[in-house]
């Protein structure tokens, strides 16, 4: 049996070489099995490392569950502010207060959108009555730029002077 020092641990002889094996990765309740996988494993630390085919297969299958559940969820999305006759401008100054290039993306699956919008959006898919409560709550929630102050003559000559 081959065996090597851990490099994690530090405990000789501890890591054993496996082949054969299967891994099944679950992302967002979607799941792909990887076989014959090939790489160490420390008997101490329980810690390994998967060999560079291995690796980078394993590493592939993660990215590709990644993107089906970005595009799922963007999806859903979509499918959710369609429903609620909203356009991409009015969903995000409505929920989100970001730009709507951010919520075109996340519609596009390239980027994962915030679990905050994800929970607004599903209550509303379920309740869609709460479309007028949430507009209502929206007013003035936003601060941005809502604040101005001026300053007298006298005002500001003092704070030139200082």
């Amino acid at each position: 049996m081959k065996t090597q020092h851990c490099y994690i641990c530090g405990a000789p002889g501890a890591m054993t070489r496996f082949e054969g094996r299967s891994e099944t990765l679950c992302i967002k309740g979607m799941e792909q099995r990887i076989d014959d996988l090939s790489g160490w494993e420390c008997q101490v630390c329980e810690d390994g490392m998967y060999d560079p085919d291995s690796c980078e297969r394993h590493a592939k299958t993660g990215d590709d569950l990644l993107h089906a559940a970005r595009r799922m969820m963007g999806a859903e999305l979509k499918r959710i502010r369609r429903k609620l006759h909203l356009t991409q401008k009015q969903t995000v100054a409505l929920l989100s207060g970001g730009g709507h290039n951010a919520l075109s993306r996340y519609e596009r699956g390239e980027i994962t959108p915030p679990k905050p919008l994800m929970v607004l959006m599903r209550l509303l898919d379920r309740y869609p009555h709460l479309l007028t409560d949430a507009t209502e709550l929206a007013e003035g929630a936003d601060l941005r730029n809502a604040f101005t102050y001026s300053l007298d003559n006298e005002t500001r000559e003092a704070l030139k002077a200082s």
